[in-house]
């Protein structure tokens, strides 16, 4: 299971951390990412890391802003997300592909969590 915290809102240029805990069998190996989705928009890529934390992806809209790191004795992945901008507001998810490598594709992902509204609003 997966399990989002963070989220808010937030003025614009600030910045915030998300939280995503995977709990219970977590000893398989498998790629995390993050996914976010706005308001009558289709859910789009945000950042991806491998089991190993050794590679890190980030999608064009958010890249130089946004950064995806894990602490594997936590169980945790974290999105840092700076100089949040107003178009950077939807609900992000967290998904974990078992046994596989990241990917770009939300079809690829086999556990999500709830999700957690983030608002960039002044």
């Amino acid at each position: 299971q997966l399990s989002e915290s963070g989220g808010g809102w937030m003025q614009p240029g600030a910045s915030a951390r998300l939280s995503c805990v995977a709990s219970g069998r977590t000893d398989s190996s498998y790629a995390t990412a993050w996914f976010r989705q706005a308001p009558g928009r289709e859910r789009e890529f945000v950042a991806a890391i491998r089991y190993s934390g050794r590679n890190k992806y980030h999608a064009d809209a958010v890249r130089g802003r946004f950064t995806i790191s894990k602490d594997s004795a936590r169980n945790t992945v974290y999105l840092h997300m700076n100089s949040l901008k107003p178009e950077d507001t939807a609900v992000y998810y967290c998904a974990a592909r078992i046994g596989g490598v990241e990917s770009y594709s939300s079809r690829d992902y086999d556990v999500w969590g709830p999700g957690t509204q983030v608002t960039v609003s002044a």
